[in-house]
């Protein structure tokens, strides 16, 4: 029991609960906007007298409310967009301002099993064959076998 309680007192399964019941909320919110005023303008764009939601159409018989498709499809699009410039661009923004990509070192191919090595590198790391030359500083190639 006291494994479980410290299991669900951790950070990250606070953080993922906070997050899924505010993006209920907030997919609530934006569902409630399309519906309020987009699915109208739409509706009257497309000749349904301002509720899109309503269009239908029948085929044997059977009812195909298609409007709420096109309800739920405005609302992925605006929560998805949402998504985007508001959390992921920032959070990329922020990434990279606080943590910058350190610069890799030059890579070359091995001879032998074509992996991908640093160019500095006596040996291959996957096949460990030896590998004839090198780069030195000055960034020119130079035989290790003088």
């Amino acid at each position: 029991m006291k494994g479980f309680r410290a299991f669900l007192l951790r950070g990250n399964v606070v953080d993922l609960a906070v997050g899924i019941v505010v993006g209920a909320a907030f997919t609530t919110l934006v569902n409630g906007f399309v519906k309020a005023f987009l699915t109208p303008i739409v509706g009257l764009v497309s000749g349904a007298t301002g509720d899109f939601s309503a269009r239908t159409f029948h085929a044997s018989g059977v009812t195909f409310p298609y409007g709420v498709f096109i309800d739920a499809a405005i609302s992925f699009v605006i929560v998805a967009a949402v998504i985007y410039f508001l959390v992921v661009l920032p959070m990329n923004r922020m990434q990279e301002r606080f943590f910058p990509k350190a610069a890799s070192a030059p890579m070359r191919e091995c001879p032998e099993c074509l992996t991908a090595v640093p160019a500095a590198a006596k040996r291959c790391s996957a096949c460990t064959a030896p590998i004839g030359q090198t780069v030195t500083p000055q960034g020119g190639p130079a035989d290790l076998e003088k």
